[in-house]
């Protein structure tokens, strides 16, 4: 038995020697075969089959080629009075100087940004801020050509504005996107001209949808996104990864002046209801009811002997306004426009803006312990106006 060991011994041990001096020597001789585990993290991160929707996306080329046409440079200028001279109105001073100084050429300060072109009629969808001041506005198309622009209208309120070029040449209007389809962690491309260096394009996600109460416009329900949005971009476009689109850049979070991730552009649903409103009428009508409003906190419902916080606080109502002559009363809650919930100033704010002019609609408040439901005729909202 011992002899039959010892011979099984020495064969495994040969055995084991030549199998480590042929895969050292010749290791084609041996078969090489990949374990099913590796098998299966291959075939998770590089599937064999991938439907022809689901390709990975290595370059979003395509797409800002698709929209680069339609994002155009605006230059404006306007004239600035210029300074005084101190002693312009000494009468020893005038003596040896005369109206000389009175005659100086005046100073022209210009400015810039981006727009989009939306229509093949020459629609030019930017910002309000770009070129309300403005006294002269030129745009710079894709392909180098530089237009006059009128102004057809301006919205302050939600920083939108529309221009005009005339063009003998075709122009590349810019196909819209859903923004309602826009998911947090989409990729986007924002496209502009910052800093006046020329057409860019920069690639983010989206990092926020419906972006409120940041005090930059009055009606406000931004996309927030981390592609590099510049001075000079505002008025750009934000597209998706297919080059529609989806938003109209606005502004920045910036301590510096320059992007630090933060940017935020109105969704191209807005934009569109305000553009197409300021086409046809030249101006855009919201509703409005004449009251001021506040947020209900822990403390002032305890105050105001209210069972919760929800709805929106009335602090003041505007003497013959709609809400006034309805019977709204200051300390009223309002909880309701409509059949559509209200639970802070902003969404009643948006709320009574989207309705006609001339409607009747019904208004749920709470008054004390008490429910009331008031039918409220809509007025049309004053330029600029602060209240609701």
């Amino acid at each position: 038995m011992h002899r039959l060991w010892m011979i099984f011994a020495q064969a495994v041990t040969i055995s084991v020697a030549l199998l480590f001096v042929v895969s050292t020597l010749k290791p084609e001789w041996i078969g090489e075969r990949a374990s099913p585990s590796s098998i299966t993290i291959q075939e998770a991160l590089i599937p064999s089959s991938t439907p022809a929707g689901n390709k990975a996306v290595s370059s979003y080329a395509d797409a800002a080629q698709h929209a680069l046409p339609s994002v155009v440079h605006i230059f404006t200028s306007k004239e600035v009075k210029a300074q005084r001279h101190p002693f312009a109105d000494d009468p020893l001073f005038r003596h040896f100087f005369g109206d000389r100084l009175d005659n100086r050429p005046q100073q022209r300060a210009s400015g810039l940004g981006s727009g989009v072109i939306v229509s093949p009629e020459g629609y030019v969808l930017t910002n309000n801020h770009v070129v309300e001041a403005a006294d002269e506005i030129e745009v710079a198309l894709n392909d180098g050509r530089k237009l006059p622009a009128r102004v057809v209208g301006r919205d302050p309120e939600s920083d939108l504005a529309v221009l005009q070029i005339k063009s003998d040449g075709k122009l590349h209007a810019i196909t819209f996107g859903h923004p309602e389809q826009l998911r947090v962690g989409d990729v986007v491309l924002a496209i502009g001209n910052p800093f006046g260096v020329g057409q860019t394009v920069t690639m983010g996600i989206v990092s926020a949808l419906g972006r409120s109460h940041l005090g930059i416009n009055t009606f406000e329900d931004f996309i927030q996104t981390d592609a590099a949005i510049n001075p000079g971009n505002s008025g750009g476009a934000l597209i998706d990864a297919a080059g529609n689109l989806v938003g109209i850049n606005s502004a920045i979070y910036s301590r510096t002046g320059g992007s630090l991730g933060i940017g935020f552009a109105i969704p191209v649903s807005l934009a569109r209801n305000v553009m197409e409103q300021i086409i046809q009428t030249g101006s855009v009508t919201r509703g409005w009811i004449g009251v001021e409003v506040q947020s209900i906190t822990t403390e002032l419902a305890d105050s105001f002997g209210l069972p919760n916080a929800d709805g929106t606080l009335i602090s003041g109502v505007m003497r013959g306004s709609p809400a006034d002559r309805a019977g709204i009363r200051p300390g009223d809650v309002l909880l309701a426009v409509d059949g559509r919930k209200v639970n802070d100033p902003q969404a009643m704010l948006e709320a009574i803006a989207a309705l006609p002019p001339g409607r009747q609609s019904g208004f749920e408040l709470r008054r004390g312990k008490e429910k009331l439901d008031l039918k409220v005729e809509i007025a049309r909202r004053p330029a600029l106006s602060r209240g609701d």
